[in-house]
């Protein structure tokens, strides 16, 4: 077999492993960073993942046999909810291109922690498909992953990168907006500490009449 000339031992196919796979680690310990250091760190990684897309060679044929997914549905809820939790109020925002939209008068409505996820699952199922080692899994992986990039992904990321400069370069103190944990612990907090100062006050009165 010649290797040089092999597009799933290229250069650029190793390159795209590369950062997808610290893409898929980054979204997988996304639980240790801050809301800010999150922003920072997707904003320099991203573009290099859309560059490294564009560069994914062209394989003609797949095989159907191979198309295994490997991130589950339950992987995935997961991840997408701990992400919306991180986001807080700026999990939501408005697409700019819809080429629907002339028929939607509507906005269309999307989801930062949906988008990372959708990018996450994608390229995670590459990763593992690749890191089988048999050269026909491999291609296949390389040819469902450039497919799911023109389509879905690529444009998922392009979508994502203009909110993260709004959140980098506008909102000057990132981490002290409340998350939606946040925002429900306190909540809690505030209803407990309600409930606890009715008690009290239920005691004093009957300890006064008493």
């Amino acid at each position: 077999m010649d290797l040089l000339n092999d597009p799933v031992f290229s250069k650029n196919t190793i390159e795209f492993v590369t950062v997808a796979n610290e893409y898929c680690k980054f979204i997988e310990n996304s639980d240790e960073l801050t809301l800010s250091d999150f922003v920072d760190r997707a904003h320099r990684l991203l573009p290099l993942l859309y560059l490294k897309g564009t560069l994914l060679p062209v394989i003609e044929e797949s095989n159907e046999e191979y198309n295994e997914k490997s991130v589950t549905e339950t992987e995935y809820n997961t991840i997408r909810e701990n992400l919306s939790s991180k986001f807080g109020s700026f999990d939501i925002f408005e697409e700019i291109y819809d080429r629907l939209r002339q028929q939607n008068d509507e906005p269309v409505q999307l989801s930062l922690a949906e988008n990372f996820t959708d990018i996450y699952q994608d390229t995670k199922d590459f990763i593992m498909q690749y890191r089988i080692g048999i050269n026909d899994v491999m291609a296949n992986g390389i040819w469902e992953c450039r497919q799911a990039f023109e389509q879905y992904w690529g444009q998922k990321i392009v979508n994502v990168m203009r909110v993260l400069h709004h959140l980098k370069y506008v909102i000057i103190d990132l981490d002290d907006t409340p998350t939606i944990q946040q925002d429900i612990d306190q909540e809690i907090k505030t209803k407990k500490s309600d409930s606890e100062n009715w008690f009290s006050r239920m005691q004093k009165e009957y300890g006064d009449e008493g």
